[in-house]
């Protein structure tokens, strides 16, 4: 009998050593009892002493072995010893401190000086006082084996009942290293240092499905395709950058609205009723170079300040030819306007040269103008005279522009290069050519 004891320990030490895992999800129990035959009288002590694995939320394995002592039908001491490899069935979750179950499986019996293979087989339940640590009972029956007793066959089948103490110990798998153990955990793949609810996912405090690491707006449930920002007008532009989050508007302006299409925001633009097409400023509204009131996208002449009613362009008048029998010079000195080279345009200062004209005309309602242009020698003459057109042309647009009635400019005139004042061989002497002269008469 000893032998067979010392054979059972030796089994169970071994399975103990063969079955561990990664996940080193281990119970160690020990227990004592009351056992006897079934059909005979007499009950004895059974001490036990079992390690437990883990092995779903369902099952357990258990290496058990027990002894029969003190039997009060019995002279020895050791009447009986025991090892089995259960499989225990749980009946509830492990969310439950009470957690019943049923047991049965295989052993190895020594009994009455014989020994041989057997089974038992039983129920009983474990109630947790801590997280790891569980008081347990359990009734059982353990099938006996064929011996010889007194020149008689015998079977003594054995009823049992059992408490006692178990104590889980190892740590659960934890993939992620998240504190929950991958058979509860929903995520097992969370990334390192992300906190996680009690499912082990990550949270999403707004409930957006985009996790708090994940989501620019962890408060406001948003969408997915924004980060979980929200986006109440729906331009695909989050509302944490949209300039504009109440009305839908292009990426290009921070989602404000841009009603004419001129690439300036409603908000911003001046002139939100510019026609689709036209060329605008800053302020969102019509270009117009010339500041003649008639934008660039309607002014035949852009460049140059012309009444709306000719579409921009200045009034030409064919100026009838004077004598000078019809009128009468006054020896009034007005400054000459000059230009830069290849150019029409009035500079500032120029334009300052002609509001001395201007105020001159009007104190003088008499007094009436000409207007000659010039150019200096570099070019054609065609080119020149052409140039020195549009140069007188730009000096009367003004003059109208300010107030001047076109009856008052008597005579307009080209003359190109013909008429230097200055050589044309220096930069200076060719600034002094490029032109615009004025003559001031009454006439008779």
């Amino acid at each position: 009998m000893k032998k067979a004891l010392l054979l059972s320990l030796i089994v169970a030490f071994a399975a103990i050593a063969n079955a561990q895992t990664s996940e080193k999800k281990w119970g160690a129990a020990i227990g004592a009892g009351a056992y006897g035959v079934i059909d005979s009288e007499g009950i004895g002590l059974m001490p036990e002493l079992y390690f437990s694995r883990y092995l779903s939320p369902k099952f357990d394995l258990l290496l058990k072995g027990e002894l029969g002592v003190f039997n009060s039908k019995l002279t020895n001491d050791l009447d009986l010893a025991a090892s089995f490899l259960n499989l225990r069935y749980k009946l509830t979750d492990e969310s439950k401190k009470f957690r019943p179950y049923l047991f049965a499986g295989p052993g190895f019996l020594a009994d009455n000086s014989t020994s041989g293979v057997t089974f038992n087989a039983g129920l009983g339940g474990k109630y947790y006082v801590g997280t790891r640590t569980a008081l347990y009972v359990d009734g059982g029956y353990i099938n006996g084996i064929e011996s010889n007793n007194t020149g008689k066959p015998v079977r003594d089948n054995i009823w049992k009942a059992t408490v006692g103490l178990e104590y889980n110990f190892g740590k659960a798998a934890d993939s992620d290293k998240d504190g929950i153990p991958d058979r509860k955990d929903k995520c097992p793949n969370t990334p390192a240092g992300v906190a996680v609810d009690a499912g082990g996912c990550p949270i999403d405090t707004d409930g957006d499905g985009v996790a708090d690491y994940l989501d620019d707006c962890p408060t406001l449930a948003g969408l997915t395709s924004l980060k979980g920002c929200p986006d109440k007008d729906k331009d695909g532009i989050a509302d944490k950058d949209d300039a504009c989050p109440d009305v839908a508007g292009p990426a290009s302006l921070k989602g404000c609205p841009d009603t004419d299409g001129d690439g300036i925001a409603d908000k911003d633009d001046k002139c939100p009723g510019t026609p689709k097409g036209w060329k605008t400023d800053a302020n969102g509204c019509p270009l117009d170079q010339d500041k003649d009131g008639v934008p660039d996208a309607e002014d035949k002449c852009p460049t140059v300040a012309g009444p709306k009613g000719n579409n921009g362009c200045p009034v030409e008048e064919v100026k009838k030819e004077i004598t000078i029998e019809q009128v009468e010079i006054q020896n009034i000195t007005v400054a000459p306007v000059h230009f830069a080279s290849n150019q029409s345009y009035l500079t500032d200062y120029s334009k300052g040269i002609l509001d001395k004209l201007v105020l001159l005309l009007k104190e003088n309602p008499k007094y009436n103008v000409n207007v000659y242009g010039h150019a200096d020698s570099q070019g054609t003459d065609e080119l020149n005279i052409n140039l020195s057109g549009e140069r007188a042309k730009s000096v009367v647009s003004y003059l109208i522009s300010k107030g001047i009635s076109e009856k008052r400019i008597i005579q307009q005139k080209a003359f190109g290069e013909a008429k230097p004042v200055a050589s044309n061989d220096t930069p200076e002497g060719r600034l002094k050519n490029r032109r615009v002269e004025f003559e001031i008469f009454i006439m008779k």
